[in-house]
């Protein structure tokens, strides 16, 4: 706890990121089950909120490895900033949504604000190593975590109340403002967040066309760089099981809490919110661990724990029917998700030099959108023929396997030598 709070005493740009992190994710959870209320409130159709959840998620399989490309040529800190005021732009059309008729108008919304949302991550992802030195680096990603946790909780509990109270504008209004906060807090970070001053101008010198096909090879970089690596093909296999995993569970859940566990929606709600809870536990175990064990320890461990949680989580009602074991379950299960998502990301960044680590972080996200979206649609036409505990059951265990592959590929590599590492391991690349 000690390391936590001198970190952040010590590192102004980082309370700055963290800071804009924080407000800006905290409205997007206000707009995200806002939304999902006033879009059901007015259609009534369940069909109408899954669309609007899959055009927000759309861009995220089109545009994920092209926007890392430009998370890798632009100034990071400008690249933040100009999204931020984008995406308060681009809320305004809310608020000509009065009636059924007009949700298409949220859709289109989604649409833009996912793909804006593509180019802001990256910068964000790529600019945090600059921040800290490289021994805090688990440190700083655990407590980045903790802004995913907290911004979940304020907005779920913000969200339904917003909307029930004054509706899509009162949503729109306060997920701008977040986002407006978000910029002017980026806007005081010192560290610059431009790229080699030599990379710029030779980039800027080339014809049109050779900068469309340079673009073009550096999004397919960054999947070779993905494939060949050691250390993120093993992040990148337990993206891609782990997050057709998240597809699976966000698909069925609340069936499973309704059809197996005969809870109301209420029940609903105050499960899935508590795994934030064990989320935020767990990032302040992960900030007092950080100097004592590796990060790749506390991914292989967070990840194949997160699994054998959820598998028990899924398999009780077989013995046993109720409500509260699921309840305490997803408490425990964000402890060692904060495990694993701090130390995945600290991996990833000491795997990844600074100058392709945006395009590797956006073929990561592609990959994860693209895995969400074949285990979504997997549960949907298996938790039918196969049924909701079976299906669950799999995808728990599919994640424990997932981390004993990781374990595998990840034995005996120089992990946590993040300089030596990320300069040795540069690819050859157009000039992730």
């Amino acid at each position: 706890m000690l390391s936590l709070w001198r970190l952040l005493r010590t590192r102004r740009d980082l309370r700055f990121l963290l800071s804009a992190g924080l407000v800006s994710l905290a409205g997007d959870w206000i707009l995200r089950i806002g939304l999902v209320y006033h879009v059901y409130a007015l259609t009534g159709s369940t069909v109408a909120t899954g669309l609007m959840m899959l055009a927000s998620f759309a861009p995220q399989v089109a545009l994920g490895s092209l926007a890392g490309v430009f998370a890798d040529r632009w100034d990071r800190k400008r690249t933040m900033i100009v999204a931020d005021v984008l995406l308060a732009v681009g809320l305004v059309p809310l608020l000509a949504v009065h009636a059924g008729k007009d949700v298409w108008i949220v859709f289109m919304v989604m649409l833009v604000e996912g793909a804006l949302q593509q180019f802001f991550a990256p910068a964000e992802q790529a600019m945090l190593p600059r921040l800290v030195l490289d021994d805090q680096l688990l440190t700083a990603n655990a407590v980045t975590g903790q802004n995913q946790n907290v911004s979940r909780l304020i907005g779920s509990a913000v969200g339904g109340v917003l909307a029930a109270a004054g509706g899509i504008a009162a949503v729109a209004f306060v997920d701008a403002g977040s986002f407006l906060g978000s910029a002017a807090l980026i806007a005081c970070i010192r560290t610059s967040g431009r790229i080699d001053a030599a990379s710029e101008a030779k980039a800027m010198a080339v014809s049109l066309p050779r900068r469309i096909r340079a673009v073009a090879a550096d999004t397919l970089a960054g999947l070779r760089i993905c494939a060949t690596h050691r250390v993120l093909r093993g992040l990148m296999i337990f993206v891609l099981v782990s997050s057709a995993g998240e597809g699976v569970f966000g698909t069925l859940f609340a069936p499973f809490v309704q059809h197996v566990l005969h809870g109301s929606n209420q029940a609903y709600g105050l499960i899935a919110g508590l795994q934030a809870v064990g989320g935020i536990a767990g990032g302040l175990l992960v900030a007092s661990l950080a100097v004592r064990v590796s990060a790749t320890r506390l991914f292989i461990a967070g990840a194949i724990a997160f699994g054998a949680v959820d598998l028990a989580i899924f398999c009780y009602p077989l013995i046993y029917v109720a409500i509260w074991p699921a309840a305490v379950g997803m408490v425990l299960v964000g402890l060692p998700g904060a495990l694993a998502n701090a130390g995945f990301m600290t991996l990833f960044q000491r795997s990844t030099h600074d100058s392709y680590r945006g395009r590797v972080f956006g073929t990561l996200a592609t990959l994860e959108g693209a895995a969400t979206l074949v285990g979504t649609i997997g549960a949907a036409l298996l938790g039918q023929s196969v049924g909701i505990i079976p299906v669950l059951a799999f995808q728990g265990a599919a994640c424990m396997v997932a981390g004993v592959i990781a374990a595998r590929v990840l034995h005996g590599t120089p992990a946590e030598s993040g300089a030596g590492m990320a300069s040795s391991s540069r690819p050859r690349i157009e000039g992730a």
